[in-house]
């Protein structure tokens, strides 16, 4: 299964591909297996091995197998590393980094980023983003959400807009700017507690 190339930033092969290096270049210290990235991304693991063998063989990623398991890792190393990781942050590190400072936050019942980045993200081609659109569903202190996108922020380098609503009024058809977010493409970021 082979995606086209991702509408966020077109020079990667594909969205997979993109994805992948994305979550190991903001992880460098981490080691992943494979199964575990392909079931992450919902690809399958012969489109992840293939994707894989480009990138170790580019020397983007180092691997290394325990038993059965092969893990992964970013190549920090590589003189295109830090280049990489700052394109891999400002076009497919959003839902990461934003995950990683709103997942902080008390009394979130969930975190969804909409508008331009969530349509370029899910395949709707357009203009690069120039901000990035965040829900805050719940009844967080709204100081700690601003906070979280100013952090977010300056990782990414555009502007984080967030937007808090509580359960009730994420639920109620009646409020416009549900009723726009809800129509349109929405990228779920931290999911609502089951």
């Amino acid at each position: 299964m082979r995606s086209k190339a991702p509408d966020l930033l077109p020079i990667f092969r594909s969205r997979h591909q993109a994805e992948l290096l994305t979550w190991l270049y903001l992880h460098p210290a981490d080691e992943y297996p494979m199964t575990e990235l392909a079931a992450r991304f919902g690809v399958p693991l012969s489109t992840t091995q293939r994707e894989v063998q480009r990138l170790v063989v580019a020397g983007l990623l180092h691997d290394r197998s325990i038993g059965r398991s092969r893990l992964l890792r970013a190549a920090t190393g590589h003189p295109a590393a830090e280049a990489l990781t700052h394109l891999l942050t400002v076009s497919f590190g959003p839902p990461a980094i934003i995950g990683q400072t709103f997942d902080r936050l008390q009394r979130v019942d969930s975190v969804h980023i909409y508008g331009s980045w969530a349509a370029r993200y899910l395949g709707q081609p357009g203009p690069a983003p120039n901000d990035i659109d965040v829900l805050v569903v719940g009844s967080p202190a709204r100081a700690d959400v601003y906070a979280a996108a100013d952090v977010a922020q300056d990782t990414l380098g555009l502007p984080v807009n967030p937007t808090i609503r509580s359960r009730d009024q994420w639920q109620d058809a009646s409020d416009a700017l549900i009723q726009q977010i809800q129509a349109s493409p929405l990228v779920t970021v931290i999911p609502p507690a089951e």
